[in-house]
């Protein structure tokens, strides 16, 4: 399992930031659970944030370029790719993942990366924090968000 190593993060004071969690429709079970993981945090950390709900991962991108650039501090991308058959999955994998990357550095806003990119599905439900999940991607998408829009508010003084 990723977790391993993980660091581990102290509670942190998110107040006066705006946040718009970005997330797919595809295998709600799973994006449900990472859509509560980053709500719990994004709630401690006493932030502003929104839901919004794109049609797929490669969505994801568009959604959170026009959420950064409308006033939103960061964006926490959330997403469930589930390797299929055909080379689908690397193009859609590949897509979210470079076009989110594009969106933080165009930008100069975190954009906490909570895509799954799975082999199956029980891969998913062992990251989405659900009961039983020995991750929770959610919550740690929200987390990275939060610590970067904080890094880069002190460095911009």
């Amino acid at each position: 399992m990723s977790g391993h190593g993980a660091p581990r993060v102290d509670r942190i004071d998110g107040t006066g930031l705006r946040v718009v969690v970005v997330a797919g429709t595809w295998h709600d079970t799973i994006t449900d659970g990472l859509i509560a993981g980053a709500e719990r945090v994004l709630d401690a950390a006493g932030a502003s944030w929104r839901l919004v709900r794109v049609p797929g991962s490669f969505e994801l991108p568009v959604a959170s370029k026009v959420a950064l650039d409308a006033g939103a501090d960061a964006v926490v991308a959330l997403g469930v790719i589930i390797r299929g058959g055909t080379p689908h999955f690397e193009y859609v994998s590949s897509a979210a993942t470079d076009g989110l990357t594009r969106v933080a550095l165009e930008t100069g806003k975190p954009v906490g990366f909570g895509v799954l990119t799975l082999d199956d599905e029980q891969q998913g439900l062992d990251r989405a924090g659900l009961a039983g999940s020995k991750e929770d991607k959610g919550a740690e998408a929200a987390d990275a968000a939060l610590r970067t829009a904080l890094l880069l508010r002190e460095l911009r003084g």
